[in-house]
């Protein structure tokens, strides 16, 4: 009873989780499936791919290395300018390693605990991480989970769909480190002399750091499924804390995506859509940025994959919607909830929405 209860308090507490359930039963009444034909819509390389990276990225969360170096690297800037700029590179390039969504539970409490000893005005700050982050994951097949997907879907090499996004990722990057720039003053910061330092534990920052080339090879050789096993019981043996800290309710709801868009991208009504938002100028570049705006970006992939192999366009037009509307990427709402100061929502969308606007147009002219 005590499991039961736990599970319903964590479905009615997670809107999304919520929604995808909800709406099972509704898709299932228009478009008939058996149990064995909904799990064939679950991309279970997908899954177990982003399984393996999760646990990595946990790995080197809990070391504590990059809560340190995160930490040096703001008592190096003088000024609110120079450090928007320097942890919007940062933050940036982590999150092209450890995906966007880990980046921003590494950086946004550090932001949060350094505001509260310096006066920061971290809303902002966190909101161009929240940007940052969307901007620099972009650039890797593992860098986000739309760009995992696509990298899967495509079959592309990991190296070639890296220069496949490398123009969109560094114009996206270089173009919010110019907006920071200009968003924050020249004022000098006051930070702390030292402050409580994280414990360091090399060894699970070496086992972690250094299992991603393998994991990667893995993954692109086609062993996501057999690699996912092995990094699962490796962490469990050897670092247990590891495993319990993962969400893992995050890999139900990438499996309940797949099987509702699934289920939707067979409708009429939606097939037309698709077809017709594939139409407008910049077919899939435009569809993919314009229905992240609806969906999400995540989503807006798994649908449109259906519908499209013009990977490039697709990849570019995803990676631009998770900027204007906060719904456009998880790591939007993952930040504004952790920093949860009152209107920061409406500034977020003052800055999101004008750099989606220019970022969709750069996007149509270099594709």
């Amino acid at each position: 009873m005590h499991l039961l209860r736990h599970l319903l308090s964590r479905v009615t507490e997670d809107l999304l989780l919520l929604v995808l359930l909800l709406a099972l039963p509704l898709l299932l009444w228009f478009s008939p499936s058996s149990p064995a034909a909904l799990l064939h819509l679950v991309d279970w390389t997908t899954i177990t791919a982003l399984a393996a990276l999760m646990l990595l990225s946990r790995g080197l969360e809990d070391s504590g290395y990059l809560a340190r170096f995160a930490a040096w690297l703001l008592r190096q800037e003088h000024s609110q300018r120079q450090l928007a700029v320097v942890l919007v590179a940062f933050a940036a390039v982590l999150s092209a390693v450890i995906t966007n969504d880990v980046a921003l539970f590494v950086l946004v409490p550090i932001c949060l605990s350094l505001a509260r000893l310096s006066g920061l005005p971290v809303g902002r700050l966190i909101i161009f991480l929240a940007l940052a982050v969307n901007a620099g994951s972009s650039i890797s097949p593992i860098g986000n989970p739309q760009n995992l997907l696509l990298w899967q879907a495509s079959g592309l090499g990991f190296l070639q769909f890296l220069l496949m996004m490398l123009p969109l990722a560094l114009t996206l990057t270089l173009l919010l480190m110019l907006l920071s720039y200009l968003a924050f003053p020249s004022s000098r910061l006051s930070l702390p002399a030292s402050s409580a330092q994280p414990q360091l534990h090399q060894q699970l920052f070496r086992w972690s750091l250094l299992g991603y080339l393998p994991v990667i090879m893995a993954i692109e050789l086609g062993y996501a499924p057999a690699v996912a096993g092995l990094v699962l019981v490796c962490y469990w043996l050897r670092a247990k804390n590891v495993v319990l800290g993962i969400d893992w309710w995050l890999l139900l709801i990438f499996a309940l995506m797949f099987i509702d868009l699934g289920l939707l991208a067979q409708l009429p009504l939606m097939q037309q859509l698709a077809s017709s938002s594939l139409e407008l100028p910049g077919g899939a570049f435009t569809a993919g940025a314009l229905l992240s705006q609806l969906l999400s970006n995540v989503p807006a992939a798994i649908f449109l994959q259906n519908f499209t192999d013009d990977w490039r366009a697709l990849s570019w037009g995803v990676s631009v919607g998770g900027f204007g509307l906060a719904i456009g990427s998880l790591a939007n709402l993952i930040a504004l909830r952790l920093a949860r100061q009152a209107g920061l929502w409406r500034e977020f969308h003052c800055w999101a929405i004008p750099l989606f606007l220019v970022s969709l147009l750069l996007g149509a002219v270099m594709l």
